[in-house]
């Protein structure tokens, strides 16, 4: 592989600005975007279905997992790690509580917050995750050199950066 591949120009050289869609010929299965959805629908599919014996959905485990790596400690924190409203998160919450996985608890510093542990149950529940995590997205790699796994990664984030500051412009456009 061409180390080219994983090149970046210059400090000084201004960035080129190619358009690689255009209306007249916009193809959406053709997009990056189209792409990069089949990708996370089937890797969330594959995963939800190895889970499937721990009764967890794509939904559930996602949090459960945040809370075990200490990703978030309350539903607020949570709901912003996940995505979700705060009613969504509400929800989620009481079905995971419903299971035994999770239980909520009055902080003793401030009794307006309300902390999420795992229980016992919960703890089994999200070691499993992260094997399965490991054995589905290594799937997907099957067939890349480690270079083109971290060309992959690199380009990726590249897609990352651009969308989010594609974000903060429209955030600070939409604050007064």
């Amino acid at each position: 592989m061409s180390s080219s591949l994983h090149a970046r120009p210059p400090p000084d050289t201004p960035p080129v600005e190619l358009e690689f869609y255009a209306p007249g010929n916009y193809k959406p299965e053709e997009s990056v975007g189209h792409l990069m959805r089949r990708i996370l629908g089937g890797v969330s599919a594959e995963v939800e279905r190895q889970l499937d014996s721990s009764g967890l959905t794509n939904a559930q485990w996602v949090p459960l997992f945040k809370l075990s790596t200490g990703s978030a400690s309350t539903a607020a924190e949570l709901a912003r790690e996940c995505s979700l409203d705060a009613g969504g998160m509400t929800r989620l919450l009481d079905r995971l509580e419903g299971k035994g996985l999770v239980r909520r608890v009055r902080s003793v510093d401030d009794r307006r917050v309300v902390n999420l542990e795992l229980t016992e149950e919960g703890r089994i529940a999200a070691r499993k995750i992260p094997e399965v995590l490991c054995g589905v997205q290594n799937a997907c790699l099957r067939g890349f050199t480690p270079d083109e796994f971290q060309q992959l990664k690199a380009l990726l984030r590249r897609i990352l950066d651009n969308a989010s500051v594609l974000q903060s412009g429209r955030d600070s456009q939409e604050s007064p």
